[in-house]
């Protein structure tokens, strides 16, 4: 039976409040309006930044909430004057969708569309609407997403159509994880061939940057974790050392400046810790080095630097989804990842039934995945 303009009742992982567990419940998903699309979702990954939302710590989320936004799956239907995808197109979902139209947008080093909800958090449509709802109860999206849940509706510039051939349950990750890791490497930093490079926390945006410092021909990639049960895989996708600062009676930049005479070329903040990022900045080298912060703090957080870090000639960058325009550059890396460039299915090293989604949180908290992939 047909669903199109018909509303779907599905199961969807809603965050009722802050600091409580996801809730499977049965909510009521509207068909798409005009530039919208609805997207039966088949997999989605869990990343931190679902974690720092549950748990409170990004001002101005409003709940009901459903979160997630590292999904793929088809399209069910789209609303009138959708050109770029049809019923049956396989697509990823955009977190940081792209107008194409803002000044943002349109400058080649830029991809923060002025309509990016990330930092907002209005959650609704861009017509400030849900499309979400429990018996009538206006239900919130996450960053133009919301991939906890068996439909979702985005706006038409926040999904993109992707090889069909391509593994669902692999490429959802490059909606933001490995897109964010990797693409921090080669637009972000630039790291360039023979170069040494340190990597501060080896989850899956971690292990994503691991394997962009190995494409990009670095000689030396450093992992540090204080979880030695992720290094075996970090060493696979291109780790040629990794270090656990407990092992060491100083702090690990000095041990990495000592390793590397002065610091490493180029280092990356994977973590979401101000304390690590100012590690993170003295741990390249202190002439020339770029530091790279890509983990996501809470929105209290602070950093404090001593401006010499930098006057001495380092180089501090940031970057939102690797600095891809995602319109443009998915499509391709999907194609990589089909090609073999990279081994992104290393990342997803445990895959969580729906409702178990909570499972997969915690093997995340605890260190014992580098991605786990929901199944729908």
């Amino acid at each position: 039976m047909s669903t199109v303009g018909k509303v779907i009742h599905c199961k969807a992982a809603v965050a009722l409040e802050a600091k409580k567990p996801l809730v499977i419940q049965q909510i009521e998903v509207a068909p798409p309006k005009a530039k919208e699309v609805r997207i039966k979702i088949y997999h989605s990954g869990i990343c931190h930044t679902d974690d720092h939302a549950l748990g409170g710590f990004m001002a101005g989320i409003t709940f009901p909430v459903i979160l997630g936004h590292e999904g793929a799956g088809v399209v069910e239907s789209v609303g009138e004057g959708v050109t770029t995808v049809k019923p049956g197109d396989h697509v990823i979902a955009i977190c940081s969708p792209m107008c194409m139209k803002c000044p943002s947008c349109l400058h080649p080093d830029s991809n923060f569309c002025v309509k990016n909800d990330v930092g907002k958090h209005v959650g609704l449509m861009l017509d400030k609407t849900s499309r979400f709802s429990i018996k009538g109860k206006l239900i919130h999206n996450f960053m133009s997403t919301s991939t906890f849940c068996e439909y979702t509706v985005v706006d038409e510039f926040a999904c993109v159509k992707i090889d069909p051939k391509a593994p669902l349950h692999e490429v959802c990750l490059i909606g933001c994880g490995f897109s964010t890791g990797y693409g921090s490497v080669l637009n972000t930093a630039k790291v360039q061939p023979g170069s040494a490079c340190a990597v501060f926390g080896l989850g899956g945006i971690g292990m994503s940057v691991v394997m962009g410092c190995k494409v990009a021909g670095a000689c030396r990639i450093i992992g540090v974790d204080i979880n030695k049960g992720k290094f075996e895989i970090a060493k696979k996708l291109g780790c040629t050392e990794c270090l656990d600062p407990n092992d060491y009676d100083k702090p690990i930049h000095e041990v990495i400046a000592n390793m590397t005479d002065g610091g490493v070329d180029y280092s990356f903040e994977c973590v979401g810790n101000v304390d690590l990022m100012a590690c993170v900045i003295q741990s390249c080298h202190y002439s020339y080095g770029c530091a790279t912060i890509i983990g996501v703090p809470p929105s209290t957080a602070r950093l404090c630097l001593d401006l010499i870090w930098l006057l001495t000639g380092r180089t501090l960058k940031g970057a939102f989804l690797g600095d891809y325009k995602a319109k443009e550059a998915f499509p391709g890396l999907v194609k990589d990842a089909m090609n073999k460039k990279f081994d992104i299915g290393a990342l997803v090293t445990h895959r969580v039934k729906f409702d178990k989604i909570m499972d997969g949180f915690e093997l995340m908290r605890h260190g014992k995945c580098v991605r786990a992939v929901l199944d729908m």
